[in-house]
């Protein structure tokens, strides 16, 4: 919690907090996170990501978290694409929607799979939310960006 005894404390890295902040994303905060999924997937290709998924999902069902995924999951889908959003998700955000949609999935899955993955594992799925919600990554700054899209 903060000062006046609101949020998350700096501290409390959870799938309700990123929620949370996803949820009240700016427009320039869906695209940078768009942006940090072209700089972080996109130019490394999508492998080195699916593996690290595939290594999360492993380790939450090792933790018998499977239903707990399951409902972050429908959550970040809800506020994107279900029926329950409160706007149009791909209408405000155009084509950067899905990016950001799918590093918000990685996020989720390192957060939720916690120590159970390797400090590599988990940075590849935060990196790119990492870059409009640095809390998911204390100690390292976003990526300076060479354009100004946001």
């Amino acid at each position: 919690m903060d000062a006046d005894g609101y949020g998350f404390a700096p501290s409390e890295r959870t799938p309700e907090r990123l929620l949370a902040d996803f949820r009240t994303l700016s427009p320039a905060g869906v695209e940078r996170t768009a942006w940090g999924w072209d700089q972080h997937v996109g130019k490394s290709g999508r492998d080195p990501f699916r593996q690290a998924e595939t290594k999360a999902v492993e380790a939450i069902e090792r933790n018998n978290q499977g239903e707990r995924w399951d409902e972050v999951r429908r959550a970040i889908y809800n506020l994107t694409e279900g029926d329950h959003r409160a706007i149009s998700w791909e209408l405000e955000h155009g084509d950067v929607s899905h990016k950001s949609e799918h590093a918000a999935y990685g996020a989720a899955l390192a957060l939720l799979a916690g120590d159970s993955i390797d400090r590599e594992t988990r940075e590849t799925l935060m990196r790119p939310m990492a870059e409009a919600l640095p809390w998911l990554l204390p100690g390292t700054p976003p990526s300076p960006t060479t354009e100004r899209r946001f």
